[in-house]
């Protein structure tokens, strides 16, 4: 068994932060950092929707992606023409992957914005940003419930998700940038506290990779997820003890 960059057992997800309320202005808002991995995410409200929701009775749930220009070793200068082809792709899968578990009927017709920035990337951003804009979104779900205008959160489960590959022959849970970069096999999972499916990304980098090693990651990155659902129970508190009761 080959020694971890981090000294990590291969079953074991990096240290995982997510402190309380980041910011001021924001209905909700975490700075989660998976090792060197640092996302703020925040979650801002609008009483709209799209165009193509206006009447329906339903609300959005969106999110946009990026990095500073220093979140990585060498400066990548901001792009005036918006998102590239790759944070497009992350934010997608994040603001559908955040839809999958909220009830938009009971959301009512306004819009939630995600915004997760990467402060330091170090591997695993996008699986660190859905974990965090979690956190985040129930936040801002409980401010619109304060304020009266829901009487529940209107979530059905809890959402996280990680990271899992195969390098040097070893299935391992939760990769940096340095095993990411080097893996035979490249996956990502999003799965609900329950253990359900809401999106799998999983390449053969180098080779292909049978059903066999598959099973090995999707059992790995479950009990990576879990982990990952206990301590977002840990940070939201009673609030966690009400996703998934309905009203």
């Amino acid at each position: 068994m080959a020694e971890r960059p981090d000294g990590r057992q291969s079953n074991e997800l990096r240290p995982l932060k997510i402190p309380d309320i980041f910011l001021k202005h924001p209905e909700g808002s975490v700075l989660i950092e998976a090792g060197e991995t640092k996302v703020i995410c925040t979650a801002s409200v609008e009483e709209r929707v799209p165009p193509f929701l206006k009447g329906s009775g339903k609300g959005w749930v969106t999110a946009e992606y990026g990095m500073l220009p220093r979140a990585t070793p060498t400066r990548n200068s901001r792009d005036p023409r918006g998102p590239n082809g790759r944070a497009q792709e992350i934010q997608r899968l994040i603001g559908r992957s955040l839809r999958s578990v909220t009830d938009l009927v009971v959301l009512g017709e306004r819009s939630i914005w995600i915004d997760c920035d990467v402060l330091q990337a170090d591997g695993g951003t996008r699986t660190a940003s859905i974990t965090g804009a979690f956190v985040s979104l129930v936040d801002a779900l409980d401010h619109l419930r304060r304020q009266g205008l829901l009487k529940t959160i209107p979530l059905s489960d809890f959402l996280a998700a990680v990271s899992v590959g195969i390098l040097e022959g070893e299935p391992r849970l939760d990769l940096c940038y340095e095993e990411d970069s080097r893996a035979q096999v490249d996956m990502n999972v999003v799965m609900t506290g329950r253990g359900e499916l809401v999106e799998i990304q999983g390449t053969g980098e180098q080779a292909p990779f049978s059903r066999r090693e598959l099973t090995q990651l999707m059992t790995l990155a479950e009990e990576g997820i879990q982990k990952l659902i206990a301590r977002q129970r840990q940070v939201l508190g009673p609030l966690g003890e009400e996703i998934g009761v309905r009203g």
